[in-house]
């Protein structure tokens, strides 16, 4: 038995620091993509704004396992996306970590956007009329002025989109599938242990999530709270 709990404990460290480096590498990517996205839908007055907003925030109620799904069909041999990876020489992503990386980056999107979104908003604008009296550009409003005032924006959206990429299933085990070390990230281990009737395992991992969401939320309110002016 003690050989097995070795090989569990092993397996278990290899799925978690997966997903660490799965959670690291998609939320970098997500603070990327949707900064500009962000910043286009808290100025716009375009008509495309709605349905824009709509799309970005669909894989907060689409089941994990349907948007899994697609993307799986999509990254496949017979899906554009598969088509065009391929023609670029880089194979097919279902199954790798590549894989998940899109998979992760796309399903934890609006978690990302939305924080920033609401604190562009924030902004108003005065702040950047009052920089462009001064003779400063657009980039130079951008990044001086409003990037900063943004800050705890992006502190809430990194830690929401790292938590919500840390905790995913449906769309990991679609596209990924039960690779150890390759896409078995730590919410599908618990899912391997369940199967397996290793209920400790199970509750060790499982108790560790629950920690690290519960510190996450914590330290999101206490940062809230100091930020909101005293009565």
């Amino acid at each position: 038995m003690s050989g097995v709990s070795a090989l569990s404990s092993a397996s278990d460290l290899s799925a978690v620091w997966l997903t660490f480096r799965l959670a690291v590498v998609t939320t970098a990517i997500l603070l990327v993509i949707a900064t500009p996205l962000a910043w286009w839908l808290a100025r716009t007055g375009s008509r495309w704004r709605a349905p824009v907003i709509a799309l970005v925030a669909l894989p907060v109620v689409l089941p994990p396992t349907v948007l899994g799904f697609y993307l799986l069909v999509a990254m496949g041999p017979n899906g554009p996306i598969g088509a065009l990876t391929r023609f670029l020489g880089a194979g097919l992503l279902p199954f790798t970590f590549a894989g998940l990386v899109v998979g992760s980056t796309i399903y934890s999107l609006p978690f990302v956007v939305q924080p920033l979104q609401v604190a562009f908003s924030g902004i108003g604008r005065r702040p950047l009329e009052a920089a462009a009296t001064l003779g400063a550009g657009p980039w130079d409003r951008f990044f001086n002025v409003a990037l900063p005032l943004a800050r705890p924006g992006y502190v809430l959206a990194a830690a929401l989109g790292f938590a919500h990429t840390v905790g995913e299933f449906g769309v990991v085990l679609m596209i990924g599938g039960n690779i150890p070390g390759r896409t078995r990230t730590a919410a599908v281990q618990i899912y391997d242990h369940v199967e397996a009737l290793r209920y400790g395992q199970a509750h060790a991992l499982a108790g560790g999530l629950i920690a690290f969401s519960f510190l996450t939320v914590l330290l999101l309110v206490a940062a809230d709270q100091r930020r909101r002016p005293r009565s």
